[in-house]
């Protein structure tokens, strides 16, 4: 299908922070643009406030008439995590419409644009978020599709006028395979998303394959100690082809000299924490160089960079009390989010709320979760978010809580969080997740602004 050809869209996952990213792309493109998700969020909210007509309901009867008929110019777009019975998705597929998973969207959009691709099981918001506000701090430009708010820009795309395109690259259901980008950046290759690859080996050839589909003369860079080949490594924990060096904390800020070849940038600041993040800035420079991007203009960009919503995104930042959102879901990203939040307030007691993310995913890592779970002071463990999943028998948050040795912890249900939290008086409170535990965001913050 044409990207010209395409009048009407229909998405079915809209509220998705990628599908909703796709919706606004088609709707300033001037295309009808409607669609069905399980449940109102905030975002669903401003997608209706922007013309954009939702339906809540899974039934062919809620899809509106105009897209019943217009088989030739109506794209219909998925996401993988809608059930397979869906009655909507399953209409659209028996009535011979056009219809296309998300990523195999991306690919067509992308398709005659210069393509920058970030993969990675963590990691891959940030950077890509950080290499299209460089982009566009350095009035470079770029069109780009984030798998976050961006902080910036309040918003997942951007529309650029050339022809350059920032795209976060999916390893779910192996999306990433139908992208050909000529800038390939893969931050990590952790074990994830076993519930589609099986195991840990698959999903390092599923990367490998992604870091293969570079374009004739495409550049490829990859953190240090991945499996790859032919790349430029990137690092801040040691020595690579690029790195930072004489990282250290000033007035609440990390600071870092940048090296690559010749090139170094001395004194960068970043606004967000941690070595994680260090390592994504390090890598969203070293592309902008590739594309001869002045280094002084990158590292003001940098410095201005206020993240993505929901990564390390402080909500309440007062003497007595922190209170810290992110997103982490793998063990390792809750590794990264607690080492920062413990070097930025290394004299604070940490209390850590957390919602595991899916069935399989907590049996698969309970050992993983018990081990990083055990370095905060104080521990809230919710159920389990199941989002896509059916229950697996057995399986609970309990598996992870029992592996959790020391004494401070305790389990609870949503509704009975608020309570807690003002009996607990946290110091430096932190809630994690990409399931549901966003919607207690806003009254975690009133209760602690008011304390």
């Amino acid at each position: 299908m044409q990207l010209e050809s395409i009048k009407q869209v229909y998405l079915v996952g809209i509220g998705g922070i990628g599908m909703s990213a796709l919706a606004r792309y088609f709707h300033k493109r001037g295309c009808l643009v409607s669609g069905y998700d399980r449940t109102p969020t905030e975002l669903t909210t401003e997608l209706q406030a922007e013309g954009i007509h939702i339906s809540f309901t899974d039934s062919i009867e809620s899809i509106p008439p105009v897209f019943s008929l217009a088989a030739d110019s109506l794209l219909v777009i998925y996401t993988p995590a809608i059930p397979k019975d869906s009655p909507i998705l399953n209409y659209f597929r028996s009535a011979g419409f056009s219809v296309k998973k998300r990523s195999e969207v991306l690919g067509i959009i992308s398709g005659g644009m210069f393509t920058i691709a970030v993969a990675g099981t963590h990691g891959k918001t940030t950077t890509s978020t950080l290499i299209a506000h460089i982009l566009k701090h350095t009035q470079y430009d770029c069109t780009a599709f984030l798998g976050g708010i961006s902080s910036n820009y309040n918003t997942n795309i951007l529309l650029g006028n050339n022809g350059v395109v920032v795209v976060e690259a999916d390893e779910y259901d192996r999306s990433f395979l139908t992208l050909h980008p000529d800038i390939a950046v893969v931050t990590s290759m952790d074990a994830d998303h076993l519930d589609i690859y099986g195991n840990a080996d698959s999903v390092v050839e599923s990367f490998t394959m992604f870091a293969g589909q570079l374009k004739n003369g495409g550049s490829l860079i990859c953190r240090k100690g991945l499996p790859m080949e032919n790349g430029l490594s990137y690092s801040a924990r040691e020595k690579a082809d690029v790195y930072a060096e004489n990282i250290r904390v000033e007035n609440g800020c990390f600071k870092f000299d940048f090296r690559s070849g010749s090139i170094a940038i001395t004194g960068v600041t970043m606004q967000l924490p941690g070595l994680h993040n260090i390592e994504n800035a390090v890598a969203a420079i070293q592309t902008s160089l590739l594309l001869s991007i002045p280094a002084d203009k990158v590292k003001a960009a940098v410095e201005e960079f206020k993240g993505v919503k929901r990564r390390f995104e402080f909500i309440v930042k007062k003497k007595e009390v922190v209170y810290i959102d992110d997103y982490a879901h793998h063990p390792e990203e809750l590794r990264a989010c607690i080492s920062a939040a413990k070097t930025l307030y290394p004299e604070k007691r940490l209390t850590l709320l957390f919602q595991p993310h899916l069935y399989s995913r907590t049996r698969d890592f309970a050992d993983g979760f018990a081990e990083v779970l055990d370095e905060v002071d104080e521990l809230v463990l919710l159920d389990i978010y199941p989002a896509r999943e059916l229950p697996i028998a057995g399986v609970s948050s309990a598996i992870i809580y029992d592996k959790i040795n020391h004494a401070d912890k305790r389990q609870c249900r949503k509704e009975e969080v608020l309570g807690l939290v003002a009996a607990l008086r946290p110091e430096l409170l932190i809630t994690a997740g990409a399931g549901d535990i966003d919607t207690l965001v806003e009254p975690l913050k009133e209760l602690l602004s008011n304390a």
